[in-house]
């Protein structure tokens, strides 16, 4: 970001989040708390920079330590993200709902962001013990198997598993960004699913692969795809980064 332009997007952001300096909470959590307001209501498009912290403080009119702790708090939710060097960026949030069956790519495409696959292998091979009863199929019976790592932009949102019958699946390497356009093409894309989610800490393999530090929380999902003839088409298995991934259900009495 420019001086001139950091500082015009700063004097917009004072504007917006009408700080009280006589006020209860802290000034730090009125920025903290203004910022996310902003950041929610998609005032901020992913990858955004945020003014310096010493932009900020000049702007507002607090220090650059009350600054500093705003965005630190932030960053520790997972709103923002620090490029040391760089500055401090707004980070891609992907909040998808749990009443509607749609594809990563299409949920990314809806919020804005561009979908990338990170393909670590599409190969042929002999079907597990999970994939047996999942997918219906006898002992000895050959999958498609599917493993990538999921981008928006160029972030690394979440690593993917996916097994599939050969029948639905006969060249693995002709998927390409996206599993359910190719279902689709084929006539078998899933018109259910049954998704289970639970909590996970990153091993070795999904710290390197997503970029994060060892042990950071996960979401982990599998899901098991039903065509609409009754057939299951797909299990995958997915671990996505909880500091941009949300899951959101709408609950009704």
């Amino acid at each position: 970001m420019s001086n001139i332009a950091e500082s015009q997007e700063a004097d917009s952001l004072v504007a917006e989040l009408k700080l009280d300096p006589t006020a209860s909470p802290h000034l730090y959590l009125q920025v903290r708390n203004g910022l996310e307001r902003l950041i929610r209501q998609g005032r901020f498009s992913a990858d955004d920079p945020l003014p310096s912290e010493r932009v900020l403080a000049d702007k507002l009119g607090i220090s650059r330590v009350t600054a500093r702790k705003a965005i630190g708090a932030l960053v520790d939710e997972g709103l923002v993200v620090r490029r040391h060097g760089s500055g401090n960026y707004i980070a891609p949030m992907l909040e998808q709902p749990l009443t509607r069956l749609t594809s990563f790519t299409e949920e990314l495409k809806q919020r804005g962001f561009v979908p990338h696959s990170r393909w670590i292998r599409r190969v042929i091979s002999v079907v597990g013990p999970e994939e047996m009863v999942a997918l219906g199929l006898p002992p000895g019976e050959r999958v498609a198997r599917l493993e990538r790592v999921r981008l928006a932009d160029e972030t690394p949102m979440a690593y993917e598993a996916s097994a599939l019958p050969i029948t639905v699946v006969p060249d693995p390497e002709a998927v390409t960004d996206s599993l359910y356009t190719y279902l689709a093409e084929r006539d078998c894309v899933p018109a259910r699913a049954l998704q289970h989610i639970r909590a996970a800490n990153a091993n070795a393999r999904h710290a390197e692969l997503l970029g994060i530090p060892l042990g950071q929380a996960l979401l982990f999902i599998t899901r098991i795809g039903y065509h609409s003839d009754g057939r299951p088409v797909e299990i995958t298995h997915t671990w996505c980064r909880s500091d941009y991934y949300d899951f959101v259900a709408e609950l009704r009495r």
